[in-house]
């Protein structure tokens, strides 16, 4: 198995808004409400540090964990905090991801972004990057257009990611690419330690609860301004605020595990609850968790099969393009 890694700006660089009408403009993205995710983070902390931000479901385990603005950011500061000093990156250097829809892909993504860091995901080599491109008619074509033209201009390569992040799983995968480090999660309930050590890879679990609590935010990249800017005209589409819970399936190289999972909950107010092996969940369950969490929208990411038997009132988000 292979795996290839791509910018965050390549995922989502298919998002096209109503507001965004013409080809010239789907080059500029909405005005960005924050300058930087951090600030957005922050805002969000200092206006609402109590209330949920994430609540995380792992129909395989039974798992549900739920994190308050207030506890994310601390796991987003210790983690931002392992970038710089443990594994001894910059502002500007790539941290790569290769994780399953998780609350610690949230939290990885945004301690990246927080660091000024460009964010890289893994995708399948040859498959699409996105949503749009796996149903798109001209996939090949598009496939090639968006890969040559990344986060940093027609034509530039990637950087090299200078760390990893994969689940246990897949970490014969990570340790044979030519990467500085690597670091593996479990993915287990509680945050637990890898099943087995492997040497040279530093488990998420034992590395990132030292560190410290605060983080230093470095000055934003413009891209990040691109990011909350496309986060915030979906909210603004979909009419997303502070009363509004969202449930999701999406992945971190995904549009709606970008957007919806983690940017537009720092843009809006809005919370979301992130959903792990749904596919195990019957519609009837899932009916009964949509109002225990009191749901009020479901994203694109999950099938409309599995959601038949939802109230009339949770509305359906339909995907940005």
């Amino acid at each position: 198995m292979d795996v290839r890694f791509v910018p965050a700006a390549s995922v989502l660089r298919t998002v096209a808004l109503p507001s965004e009408a013409t080809t010239e403009a789907t080059t500029q993205a909405p005005a960005a409400p924050f300058p930087g995710v951090a600030a957005a983070l922050a805002a969000r902390l200092t206006r609402d540090p109590g209330r949920p931000m994430v609540t995380f479901y792992d129909d395989a385990t039974g798992e549900r964990v739920e994190f308050s603005t207030a506890t994310l950011d601390n796991w987003v500061a210790k983690t931002a905090n392992l970038l710089v000093d443990t594994v001894g990156l910059a502002p500007a250097d790539a941290v790569g991801i290769d994780l399953p829809p998780h609350w610690t892909s949230c939290v990885i993504l945004l301690a990246a972004w927080s660091a000024g860091m460009e964010v890289q995901l893994a995708v399948s080599p040859g498959g699409p990057v996105d949503e749009r491109e796996a149903s798109g008619p001209d996939t090949d074509q598009h496939t090639a257009n968006q890969h040559g033209a990344g986060e940093h201009g027609a034509g530039a390569p990637p950087r090299h990611p200078g760390v990893i992040f994969t689940s246990e799983d897949r970490l014969d995968i990570a340790t044979a690419l030519d990467v500085d480090e690597v670091v593996g999660l479990s993915l287990r309930p509680l945050g637990g330690r890898l099943r087995n050590a492997v040497p040279g890879v530093l488990d998420y679990a034992v590395e990132v609860p030292p560190h410290g609590d605060r983080f230093g935010p470095p000055p934003a990249p413009a891209e990040q301004s691109r990011l909350l800017g496309l986060a915030a005209a979906v909210a603004r589409r979909d009419a997303l605020g502070p009363e509004d819970r969202i449930l999701t399936v999406g992945g971190p190289a995904s549009v709606a595990g970008l957007l919806v999972a983690t940017l537009v909950p720092l843009v809006s107010g809005a919370s979301v609850v992130l959903c792990r092996n749904l596919d195990d969940l019957d519609p009837k369950a899932l009916a009964r968790r949509v109002g225990s969490e009191r749901i009020t929208a479901v994203d694109w990411s999950v099938p409309q099969s599995r959601t038949t038997d939802l109230p009339s009132e949770v509305r359906r988000l339909p995907a940005p393009w």
